[in-house]
Parts: C-alpha cells; sequence; structure tokens
C-alpha cells in the first residue's frame, strides 16, 4: 500500500491475521482490530485498537467502520460452520454499513478449496476437498455463499477475494502471487503479506483468485 490508511480487521488474532496486523503496522497504517480474546494480540503499537467482541455478536458495524478506509476479513471456524454459515450473515451486514459509511474496500479471505462463482475447482482439488479436507465442507460452502454475494451484489463495492492455500506456520517462501489457475500452499506470513499488498492492488478488484509463489 503506497499510503498510509485507517484498516478495520476480522480476524487479526488468527494466525494469518497476527502476521498481517503486524505488517500493517509496520507499513504505518491503523489498524483497529475486533477480537473475542484481545490478550491474543501482543503487539504494543498506538496506531493499534483493539476492540472486544465476536463476529457472532449483534455488532455496531457502523461505529467500528467509522474512520476507516478498509475491511479485510480473515475468518474462519471450522467447528461453527458445520453448524451455520458465519461469514455470509457477517458479510451481509458489513456492506451496508459500509455504504453508508463510505469505506470502499474490502479484503476477503478464503480457503483455496472454495470454488470461485461460475469456476468448478479443479478435478485435483475437489479430490482433496471431498476427501482430506471434507471437515471443512461447511467453511467452503460458506466462503462460496459470500462470493455468490459479492460477486451478485455488490458490485460497487471494490472488494477483492484471495483464495488462500494455507498450509503452515513459518518463514517466508517467496513472493505469492495471484494466479487464476494455481494456488500454491503458503505460509501464514506470505498469505498475510499478498493480502496487504492486494489491497492496494486495483487489478485485484472483483476478482477471486488463488496464489502461487513464483516458478
Amino acid at each position: 500500500m503506497t499510503t498510509q490508511r485507517s484498516l478495520l480487521v476480522f480476524g487479526g488474532t488468527g494466525q494469518t491475521g497476527q502476521h498481517f496486523t503486524r505488517l500493517a503496522l509496520g507499513d504505518g497504517h491503523r489498524v483497529r482490530v475486533l477480537a473475542r480474546t484481545p490478550s491474543k494480540l501482543t503487539l504494543d503499537d498506538d496506531r493499534l485498537e483493539v476492540v472486544q467482541g465476536s463476529v457472532t455478536d449483534d455488532l455496531d458495524l457502523d461505529a467500528l467502520l467509522d474512520g476507516t478506509d478498509a475491511v479485510v476479513m480473515m475468518l474462519g471456524d471450522a467447528a461453527a460452520q458445520r453448524e451455520r454459515p458465519v461469514n455470509t450473515p457477517l458479510v451481509q451486514a458489513l456492506v451496508p454499513a459500509m455504504r453508508r459509511t463510505g469505506t470502499e474496500r474490502l479484503l476477503y479471505q478464503a480457503g483455496g478449496l472454495s470454488a470461485a462463482p461460475g469456476k468448478p475447482l479443479a478435478p485435483a482439488l475437489r479430490l482433496v476437498r471431498s476427501t482430506i479436507a471434507r471437515g471443512y465442507i461447511g467453511q467452503h460452502e460458506d466462503n462460496e455463499a459470500v462470493m455468490r454475494y459479492l460477486d451478485e451484489e455488490t458490485r460497487d463495492i471494490a472488494w477483492t477475494v484471495h483464495r488462500a492455500g494455507i498450509g503452515s506456520d513459518g518463514p517466508s517462501r517467496g513472493e505469492l502471487q495471484r494466479s487464476a489457475r494455481r494456488i500454491s500452499i503458503g505460509t501464514f506470513v506470505d498469505c498475510a503479506k499478498y493480502n496487504l499488498t492486494a489491497l492496494s492492488d486495483d487489478t485485484t478488484v472483483h476478482t477471486c483468485d488463488g496464489s502461487a509463489y513464483r516458478r
């Protein structure tokens, strides 16, 4: 990002979210994080504001968005999403609040096994989804409902979906680049770097692409 912005982050205490928050602060941005357990975020920075709360609460979204330029969502609760959609109702409430407050940019991180609207997964990914990753079906379906809503009803918002192939923590393995065909298993920090960069990349607007390491 070339200019300092004020960001609202959902999932800022997660494995990718903590890296993202640290990197965003390091780039000079102001960051407001909604956290169920604020103590999980141990960063000490005057530009960091942590608001206690959960995405399943009755949130005052207008207040959370006040003064922000962009929203970043890196949410996933496989157990809860097996029972019901969690992210879809949040996004459906968030977008009207963004319109009311003039917040223009949204980045949503989905999983690489969640299919983009109108684009079926490759056979190999479908196999992984139905076998090794079958416990995350609810999460994928929730992500897919979010992407359909954004694609069909939210073209006035500058949104980007990153279908991340998140694998494990550890040091950077290189730079992830947007790809419509390939998805690499990235480390949390590399996915966080990609998300931060995508916020200032106008070519990612209204896309639901994956990311891959440079060959």
